[in-house]
Parts: structure tokens; sequence; C-alpha cells
């Protein structure tokens, strides 16, 4: 029981450490948006990963902001991305993008955006009687679990993002062999139209040269 409660006192310190952004946003056509997150303290660790789900070419452009206007990390025509990395000033982190390359699709872009302190393993909370081999024993299997959560994470995104792209194919595909058949239609009603036009018309000039 003693185990068990001072497991749940490292646990709850890692998850009162780790704050986390999760967003899906519609970035229109010639739309360049900015997103925020904010460090308190150097060393942090920041973790942002993003996925185009749907739109134009699955691609979109991106770029990681830094304070004093450093730019952390950037990218062009990008369908997705995850990057981790540590903020060596405090401040403001802006995460933009921008789809100024698009004239009308619009794009459906999903994202999270995670601050963490890494410095939170000298400070994890100790019970009383327990011995430090115990707590260490408990911390490693703690971030053995979030390693392997955060695996199971990223798979989960992955394999959303690769359905969330095949639905759209499959929609865009519909939607042109709808407007397809809607044209072939309206050629076929046209030349229909016009072959009753022309052969009434033979007919209306033999019968005039006849009389």
């Amino acid at each position: 029981m003693r185990t068990f409660s001072v497991f749940l006192s490292l646990l709850t310190f890692l998850l009162s450490s780790v704050s986390a952004t999760a967003l899906t946003y519609k970035l229109a056509a010639n739309e360049n948006t900015c997103f925020f997150a904010t460090t308190e303290q150097k060393g942090q660790k920041i973790s942002f990963y993003f996925a185009v789900q749907s739109g134009g070419s699955f691609d979109v452009d991106y770029k990681v902001i830094g304070p004093y206007d450093k730019t952390i990390t950037a990218g062009q025509k990008e369908r997705q991305g995850d990057f981790v990395f540590t903020a060596n000033d405090p401040g403001e982190y802006a995460f933009c993008f921008n789809n100024e390359m698009s004239t009308f699709a619009e794009k459906m872009v999903d994202f999270e955006i995670i601050v963490e302190n890494e410095t939170r393993a000298a400070k994890l909370p100790s019970k009383q009687g327990s011995s430090p081999e115990q707590t260490t024993v408990l911390e490693e299997s703690i971030m053995k679990l979030s390693g392997q959560l955060s695996t199971i994470n990223r798979n989960q995104k992955y394999f959303r993002t690769r359905e969330n792209r095949n639905f759209s194919t499959v929609r865009s595909t519909e939607k042109r062999i709808f407007n397809f058949s809607l044209i072939e239609s309206a050629m076929m009603v046209t030349m229909a139209a016009l072959q009753v036009f022309i052969v009434r018309f033979f007919f209306q000039g033999a019968r005039k040269g006849y009389v």
C-alpha cells in the first residue's frame, strides 16, 4: 500500500509538470495564423506536432518562433511534423501556419503543443518511510510507461492522419465523379437536342425545295 501511494505521488507530480494543447484548426486560403505557448523558466522541453488532415495537397508552411524573434524551426509544403526542442530562453513561443500558397483550398490542420519541465527528476516528491532505491525503481517504471504511452499516442496520430487523408481523397474522388457525370449528362442532352434540330432543319429544307 505504501508503494502504491508513492507511485501515485510520483505520477501526480509528473502530470502536474506538463501542460498540453491539442487543437484542430481550419486554415483558410491565403491565411497566416499563429498559436502561442509560454515557458516560465529556461530548460523546459517543448513538443510540437502537426498534420494536415485535408485540403489541397495536404501540405502547409510552418514556422516556430521563439523569444526575441528567433526562428527555432521552419518548413515549406510539409504534410506533417513532429519536433522536440529545449527552450533556451523563457518567454513566449509562436507556432505559425501559412497557407498563402493556396488560392482556394482550405486546410484542416491537427496540431498539439506540449510544454514539459525537464528538471522535474531532481524535484520528485519522496514518501516518508520509502527507500531511495524504491523511489528510483518507481521513477524508472513511470518513465518507461510514459515512453510507451508516447509511442502509442504517436501511432494513433499517424493512423488517424492516414484515415482522414484517405477519407478526404475518397470524398474528392466522389465529387469529381459526380461533377463528371453531370457534365456528361448535359453533353448528351445537348447532343440529342442538336441532332433533333439538325434533322428538323434538313426536313424543312427538303420540303421547301420540293414545293
